[in-house]
């Protein structure tokens, strides 16, 4: 339908179309996915998608290299265009003209590359350009991954993300030159390749991307019994424990690590990119890797069996005879950083993996150069690199369903955009009924949010601070528990404070230091239910609950630190998280407990309607929410192919 032209010669094509013809007829010989997500990427205003029988014109400009802008046009005497024969400048000129008529709209947009053609569509064209093979919404780390993924085989679609930056709960910010993470900052695995790498690199490798990373290995610790170093490898943590864990840590600590052994190579067996939810994941994961498996199983089973890997860790705990308090007590937090539950209700088999990459021989710490943001970014270019394309401030209002089946979905401001194939929701268990039409909600669906209980929320602080007075071995990651005896998931107990700018100088003007401290999934949202943002109320709650974080950082900094003398200063509250982030409640995600429930899968009983994030399969943090990304990618067997699958298990290794 729209050709692109040849060198500096410029033709003016009208392309007519009856408005009677049925728009399933029109699909079949229309634009490329290509020039569907090249215009969606403009397109971010909507207005005059509200009227269908709007006389409004698209004008597509087609450039020499063959990648395509475009801009919305008001119906409008000028809109019939400039001469065909005008120059660049004229043309760029006109472009800019229209674009003030469009609310909204960013004229900067248009000014790249010179113009080899134009092509005038009527309203009808337009409003099928609008059409996406596939919706995902919105786009976290999961969704980045899955839409990426969709798109590197073919099913290229669109990515709505009602934010204004990309990344869900892992997008970075900049504020006075410090730029900050929003979530974590605390990864490994992120360079290797293969079976033991992180799944997220996985991803990365899949789409041909890559992210330069600085290497550690090493935190600092402060806890009731005192501060240390702690590094990370197979018998370095020993000299902690002799010095912190008491009578009997050292050598508990050891059977633990035996009793681990035998079930990381059963944990490590299965990557979650071969599993799919239709019956070819008896070729995709089973047959594939039949040998790895039987293998380590085999292995696993001389120590109990891996059926262990499915319960809570603290199962495996318990057999191993580890009765140490101060071990019982580690291992309860690496559980809670992973999950956001202890052991006694984190599932075995993430610990177990977690164990096999931290206290492996050779093992290391990752950041990525410029923080996460570096991983969001990479993603993005994957998913355009591949068809794909990203709309931020598109804040999805519903989902909509027609006949049981999931259709598109409608953007605040009435603007709907449909999905050919399906919609990818990565919003959590609880928000995903609010957004479909009350009348169609699954009982199904409602059961899972009213059933399944909720972690709590973040206490958050950002500084910009000023490095001279710090000290100069500053480490990048700081763990402050404050007491054992009341658990490591009591409200106010545990801070993670970490400073990335010690690896990556750039994250931070020059000498100073960008830094963030959390209460990792402790903060109650009922002490902040219906408080005004705005309130004097609000205000003082957030500064009485937001002076654990500011001792915190002042025990991990030491006296140089002064308070006063922050030049950023931002605190966050489970208001904060529910706002930005679209979470009910501001939760890190659901707390189900190991042994007794199940992270749901992908698809849902709205057909063409799948989910992916941390409330789906396999669960809290970056690694498993990069799965979940890939799993609706292959669980949606009408989108992906068996065949097409395996390529990708190939293309990345596995």
């Amino acid at each position: 339908m729209v050709t692109s032209g040849s060198g500096s010669a410029r033709k003016r094509q009208r392309i007519e179309l009856d408005s009677r013809l049925h728009l399933d007829d029109i699909i079949k010989t229309r634009l490329s996915q290509g020039e569907i997500g090249a215009l969606n990427a403009i397109l971010d205003d909507g207005s005059i998608w509200t009227k269908p029988d709007d006389p409004a014109l698209i004008v597509m400009f087609i450039y020499p290299d063959d990648t395509h802008a475009a801009l919305a046009l008001p119906g409008s005497p000028v809109a019939q265009g400039p001469d065909p024969n005008a120059s660049v400048v004229a043309l760029r000129t006109w472009v800019i003209q229209q674009a003030a008529l469009v609310p909204n709209f960013n004229p900067g947009i248009n000014q790249v590359g010179d113009l080899a053609a134009f092509h005038y569509l009527t309203a009808d064209e337009a409003g099928l350009m609008m059409t996406q093979f596939w919706l995902n919404i919105p786009c976290g780390i999961g969704g980045l991954c899955c839409g990426a993924l969709l798109a590197r085989n073919g099913d290229a679609g669109q990515v709505l993300e009602s934010h204004a930056i990309a990344g869900g709960a892992a997008h970075s910010f900049e504020i006075k030159g410090f730029q900050f993470d929003s979530g974590p900052s605390l990864f490994s695995g992120l360079s290797s390749r293969g079976i033991q790498a992180n799944t997220l690199a996985q991803v990365l490798d899949a789409l041909g991307e890559s992210i330069e990373c600085v290497q550690y290995d090493s935190w600092m610790v402060h806890i009731p019994e005192g501060t240390f170093l702690s590094r990370i490898g197979p018998t370095d943590f020993y000299k902690d424990l002799e010095a912190f864990g008491g009578p009997g840590a050292v050598e508990d600590w050891r059977m633990l690590q035996e009793a681990v052994k035998p079930l990381s190579g059963a944990a490590m067996a299965l990557p979650p990119a071969a599993l799919r939810g239709d019956w070819g994941v008896i070729i995709t994961a089973f047959v594939r890797y039949a040998s790895s498996l039987f293998k380590s199983f085999l292995q696993a089973g001389s120590s109990g069996g891996a059926n262990k890997l499915i319960g809570p860790f603290s199962d495996i705990v318990d057999a191993a005879g580890v009765r140490n308090r101060f071990v019982c007590n580690w291992v309860d937090l690496l559980a809670f950083l992973l999950s956001g539950l202890k052991a006694d209700a984190t599932l075995a088999a993430e610990v177990v993996y977690m164990f096999g990459e931290l206290y492996k021989p050779g093992c290391m710490l990752e950041y990525p150069v410029g923080g996460t943001a570096a991983i969001v970014n990479a993603l993005v270019r994957g998913l355009e690199k591949f068809g794909g394309s990203l709309a931020l401030g598109s804040h999805v209002d519903e989902i909509v369903v027609e006949a049981g089946r999931a259709v598109g979905v409608r953007l605040r401001g009435g603007r709907f955009i449909k999905a050919r194939k399906a919609v990818v929701t990565n919003s959590s268990m609880w928000d995903i009924p609010s957004l479909l039409p009350r009348d169609v909600i699954p009982d199904e669906l409602r059961r899972r949010a009213e059933d399944t209980p909720q972690c709590d929320s973040f206490m958050h602080l950002h500084l910009g601070i000023d490095a001279k007075d710090l000290p100069s071995d500053l480490e990048v990651h700081h763990i402050v528990v404050n007491d054992w005896d009341v658990g490591v998931d009591a409200p106010q107990n545990v801070v993670l404070i970490s400073i990335p700018s010690v690896l990556d100088p750039k994250l931070a003007p020059p000498g100073k230091h960008a830094l963030h401290a959390y209460t990792p999934g402790t903060e109650p949202y009922s002490l902040w239910r219906g408080l005004d943002r705005n309130s004097e109320a609000y205000k003082r709650l957030k500064k009485e609950r937001s002076e654990v974080l500011w001792k915190a950082v002042e025990r991990a900094l030491g006296p140089g630190f002064d308070r006063s003398k922050c030049e950023v200063k931002l605190e966050g509250t489970p208001l904060t998280h529910e706002r930005f982030l679209r979470r009910s409640q501001g939760t890190y995600g659901p707390a189900i407990r190991a042994g007794q429930s199940t992270f749901p899968g992908h698809s849902t009983p709205v057909q063409n309607l799948y989910c992916c994030g941390d409330s789906t399969f396999p669960g809290i943090g970056i690694p498993a929410v990069a799965a979940s990304g890939s799993l609706p990618a292959v669980a949606a067997n009408s989108l992906i192919s068996v065949w097409d699958h395996l390529k990708l298990l190939d293309a990345i290794g596995l």
